[in-house]
């Protein structure tokens, strides 16, 4: 699908490759937005609301579903929902959780660990020993997974990973909860439906606003009484929303329909790092899902610098710290697209 974003007459594009939240609705999402029953979700439910939590729990093999603004609110109530202040959770050390949802030690009172590890998977040895007795004066009351991982460069976690974390916990009573912000990318890259995955942990979070293109939103599924804590959390940090249904309409749209394509979004990806590893003093990961890590650290020019010359032929890119770029590719960027910012990226190496 072609970039949709407006432009004036006889100007190019703006080929956007900051993330995959920059997606808009679909027509199909506007079409459901108009008709959609509505209440009050802070009083008597709103009913697409609640349609929305219910297809959701399904899809992901829960019992119950909870709609949130984001799904960094999602993380937050799944911790404040089973985690008690002073107690620990254990993450993988560049999760998204620790790194940039820093509200969640803030705000809970718990203290977020990172284990080490390789492409998003923390190693299960150093899983194991963070868990011994002795090993932490704080209880470790979660272990938190992410999958696609963000600051991996979308990798995907082994299902045997997964399940192998889930065996430690389960065998010391700890719930394991998953930032799926882009869980239905690593179901689509593994080829299994996203419920495969979560069935190897207790909560999970789902972002509907990137790659799933709906304008706002993420769903918090679990077991029925933790997310009936979470309901009436999200209350007190002012998540409590009214006429919801308008959003939870696009949202329906987009867990039941747009998950589908997401493998063409992958398949972008693969040829926007082949097209940049083709070009001199270029390296790109070659990724699982649909993001893209550049390597900058042969050409003599920081990102700040790249970001700016990129945006100057209609690219627009994220900077990753001072030598890499991220590109994510969406259901906005065509064939072409690709094309051209491999030539926007060709031309600025010349000029170099």
């Amino acid at each position: 699908m072609r970039n949709d974003q407006t432009q004036a007459a006889g100007t190019p594009a703006v080929v956007d490759l900051r993330s995959d939240t920059v997606t808009r609705p679909t027509e199909a999402m506007y079409a459901r937005m108009r008709t959609a029953p509505l209440g009050d979700d802070g009083l008597d439910a709103d009913p697409t609301a609640c349609a929305l939590e219910e297809t959701a729990a399904a899809m992901l093999g829960k019992a119950a579903g909870l709609f949130v603004p984001s799904c960094t609110m999602g993380n937050l109530l799944a911790i404040l929902a089973q985690v008690q202040r002073s107690e620990q959770v254990l993450l993988e050390a560049q999760a998204h959780m620790l790194h940039t949802e820093r509200g969640a030690a803030t705000l809970t009172g718990a203290f977020l660990y990172g284990i080490g590890g390789t492409d998003g998977a923390m190693d299960l040895d150093r899983l194991e020993d963070a868990l011994r007795p002795g090993a932490s004066p704080l209880r470790t009351a979660m272990i938190a997974l992410e999958t696609s991982h963000n600051a991996a460069g979308g990798t995907v976690l082994p299902e045997a990973h997964m399940a192998a974390v889930a065996d430690i916990a389960r065998a010391r009573g700890i719930p394991v909860h998953l930032d799926g912000a882009r869980l239905f990318n690593a179901a689509t890259h593994l080829g299994v439906a996203p419920a495969t995955l979560t069935a190897h942990v207790d909560t999970v979070s789902l972002c509907l606003s990137k790659g799933l293109s709906a304008p706002v939103g993420a769903v918090l599924a679990g077991d029925g009484p933790v997310i009936a804590a979470a309901r009436r959390l999200r209350k007190m940090i002012g998540g409590t929303q009214r006429q919801v249904g308008i959003v939870a309409a696009a949202g329906l749209e987009a867990i039941t329909v747009m998950g589908a394509r997401l493998a063409e979004d992958h398949d972008r990806a693969r040829q926007l790092s082949d097209g940049l590893n083709a070009l001199p003093r270029l390296s790109a990961n070659a990724p699982q899902t649909n993001i893209v890590q550049v390597d900058l650290g042969r050409t003599g020019r920081d990102s700040a610098r790249w970001v700016a010359d990129l945006d100057a032929a209609g690219i627009r890119t994220r900077p990753l710290g001072e030598r890499r770029l991220r590109l994510v590719t969406h259901r906005h960027i065509a064939a072409d697209d690709v094309v051209r910012a491999v030539a926007a990226f060709r031309a600025c190496l010349d000029a170099a």
